[in-house]
Parts: C-alpha cells; sequence; structure tokens
C-alpha cells in the first residue's frame, strides 16, 4: 500500500454543539490536507498530548501506550488505511519480538497513541486521493467563496458535462472544508453523491 507521512497541522471545534473537532492533518512533503473529524474525548487527549501537558493520572491513550510498552511491543506508525461510507479506519503497527501486528483502531485513537509513542502518521495514497484538498491562495479564496450553495453552483448550464459539474462541486468543497463551513460542505457532498450516481 502506497503511503504518505502526515503531521498534525491543526484541532479545531466544530461548527455544531455536537461536541465534534476537527482534527487537519498535512503531507509532510506537500500541500494536501485532510479533515477529520473526531470526538471531544479524542480531541482532548490529542490537545493534551500536543501542548505538553500530563494529566496527574494515565489517560485512556497513555494506558493503552503503557500496556503496550509493558507487554514488550513498540509502536511503529499508525496508517489510516481507507475511507468507506464517509468512515475513514485505520490501523496502528506494533512490534513484538521482531513480528509486527497491525490493530484495527479508529483513527482519533490511533492518532492519539501516535502523538504519545512519537511515531509518524501515515494515510494511504488512495484516501488522500479521495479525501484531500489543495488549500487556494487567499485571493482566489476570497473571490470564490461564499455563505450558502446558490443554485447556479448545483443547476448550472446544460453545456457543461456530469464531470465538470461534479469537478466544479469538488472545488467548492475543498474551499468549505478549508473555510470550516462543515454545514455547506455536507450540502455539496450530498449534490456531489447524486451526480455520481446518475452517472
Amino acid at each position: 500500500m502506497l503511503k504518505v507521512e502526515c503531521e498534525i497541522l491543526g484541532l479545531t471545534a466544530g461548527p455544531t454543539s455536537s461536541g465534534s473537532f476537527a482534527l487537519l492533518l498535512k503531507e509532510v512533503d506537500g500541500s494536501r490536507r485532510i479533515p477529520i473529524i473526531i470526538g471531544q474525548f479524542e480531541a482532548h487527549a490529542i490537545a493534551l498530548e500536543l501542548e505538553g501537558m500530563k494529566p496527574p493520572r494515565p489517560l485512556t491513550h497513555d494506558l493503552l501506550k503503557n500496556v503496550i510498552e509493558n507487554l514488550g511491543a513498540t509502536v511503529i506508525e499508525v496508517v489510516i488505511t481507507e475511507l468507506r461510507d464517509n468512515t475513514f479506519y485505520a490501523k496502528i503497527v506494533v512490534e513484538v519480538s521482531g513480528l509486527t501486528n497491525e490493530i484495527d483502531s479508529r483513527p482519533s485513537d490511533a492518532i492519539a497513541l501516535a502523538v504519545r509513542a512519537k511515531v509518524p502518521i501515515y494515510v494511504s495514497e488512495l484516501v488522500m486521493q479521495e479525501a484531500s484538498f489543495i488549500p487556494s491562495d487567499e485571493q482566489e479564496y476570497e473571490r470564490r467563496s461564499s455563505a450558502s450553495i446558490d443554485e447556479q453552483e448545483i443547476n448550472s448550464p446544460p453545456s457543461r458535462s456530469k464531470e465538470a459539474k461534479i469537478a466544479a462541486l469538488q472545488d467548492k468543497l475543498r474551499e468549505a472544508i478549508e473555510k470550516e463551513d462543515y454545514e455547506r460542505a455536507a450540502k455539496i457532498r450530498d449534490e456531489i453523491k447524486k451526480l455520481t450516481q446518475n452517472n
């Protein structure tokens, strides 16, 4: 599997009151970025470690790291392997007595463990191609951004092919994610699905 090394670029609260957070990963040797929605507990665990704050008692991810190490294993890396039905899947790769094992995990837990074990975070190239975006420059971003989807974004002239409509919507989806306008991004994503299913 081709994989791309990524680093944590940021962690922000979601726009709703659901307690979700957006974790933004950036490829180390490039400009692609990939947003992953994670829960409040995992976001807190990642933020604490990134800021170098140690809780008085071990959190769940600290406990997991301690158990792995006490059993004589070493965390080698974590890999976000798949995106299926808008859900990311990950593996924690550990080495025990010269043998490597892959443990199924949620990306948020895998990343919380990775920052504690100080190991690389990878994303499969297929996932990067499917879910990443490249931020546009500020002038282009300001010119093209808008508060909501208007009818022109979806109902473009008949002369445009479906592929062109999908490509235009994908650009707008990247912009919405970059602006952290997740409600708009969800609407655009649904329109892309409709067009894709009609193909």
